[in-house]
């Protein structure tokens, strides 16, 4: 269906709520002559657990800096989590980990990095579980030149595979600078990913990516760019799947004025449509900043997209947009 838009840390932590459900008690029994009371209704008490250092983190953050930047539960107590963390020659190298059943497993280096990060600098941006053990990732490596490139991995059946460079980003990233920052799985193996990429221009692009049955396809300038402006400086910053193929994604990008204006694209049975700038907003970015923050989508074809805007004093304010 398609559909229009309306409007550092130092340490790897993990941290668990657990919810309970506690019974409410009425106040007296029924009378004589009326209904009777309604069976109390059970309430959520939710408890935090107390921090602690994920085990077996200090193994691998020998540099002392580490970061978790994502993570996704699948179902209470089974959840993926992604990061990086400095190596003891202080280079930056990306982590794995996993919670099985309630208990954080040892993080491990995403396999397959060493053969691609050679200038140890990689990172975990996004994670996202469809079922418990079935997750993607993505982030980016540095090449044995430095330059940053694209990348994608899956957890599979509670195993983490080798991580790829996306396929199809040779192609685009001829400015060599580029990184996944959102992915999201509707299903085990098909899953949706967003960023940006440096073409020959120096300009930084927007893109996508699909995981269609397990197997990444090719990444993609999200389409309709050029129709909202030929002056690119962009990124998809937020995906959100509803269902296989059925995807939204929102980010920003600079007009001809030099302007930052935000900007909606679907994924529609499995296929990119043309981006469009967020109905609406000329009205309030009148200080010429607003991006996409978050996109979530509940079923296909219905999304909120939250962001910000500037205002005539070049003040922040929120937005919202939806669509259904």
């Amino acid at each position: 269906m398609v559909v229009d838009w309306r409007r550092s840390v130092t340490m790897i932590l993990a941290v668990t709520a657990v919810a309970s459900l506690t019974a409410v008690t009425g106040s007296g029994g029924a009378t004589a002559g009326t209904r009777a009371a309604a069976a109390p209704r059970a309430a959520i008490a939710v408890t935090w657990g107390a921090a602690q250092e994920m085990p077996g983190s200090a193994a691998l953050n020998q540099g002392g800096d580490a970061q978790v930047n994502s993570v996704s539960c699948s179902s209470p107590g089974n959840c993926s989590a992604g990061g990086f963390y400095t190596d003891s020659t202080g280079g930056d190298q990306a982590f794995a980990a996993s919670e099985v059943k309630g208990t954080w497993r040892a993080p491990i280096e995403v396999p397959g990095t060493a053969a691609l990060n050679k200038y140890a600098y990689a990172w975990i941006n996004s994670v996202s579980c469809a079922s418990a053990g079935n997750c993607s990732a993505g982030g980016y490596y540095t090449d044995s030149r430095g330059y940053e490139q694209l990348m994608v991995v899956n957890e599979v059946n509670g195993t983490w595979r080798n991580a790829i460079e996306v396929p199809g980003t040779a192609a685009l990233n001829k400015g060599d600078y580029a990184q996944v920052s959102s992915v999201s799985c509707a299903s085990a193996g098909n899953c949706s990913a967003g960023g940006w990429y440096m073409d020959s221009s120096a300009l930084d692009d927007p893109l996508v990516v699909s995981e269609v049955n397990g197997k990444w396809h090719n990444a993609i300038r999200v389409p309709g760019m050029t129709a909202l402006t030929r002056h690119i400086f962009g990124t998809v910053s937020s995906v959100s799947c509803s269902s296989a193929g059925n995807c939204s994604a929102g980010g920003w990008y600079t007009d001809s004025a030099d302007l930052v204006q935000p900007f909606v694209v679907n994924e529609v049975r499995g296929t990119w449509h043309n981006a469009v700038k967020v109905p609406g907003i000329a009205t309030l970015n009148r200080g010429g900043d607003a991006v996409i923050s978050s996109v979530s989508c509940g079923r296909a074809g219905n999304c909120s997209a939250l962001g910000s805007y500037t205002d005539r004093s070049r003040r922040f304010q929120v937005f919202e947009a939806s669509k259904a």
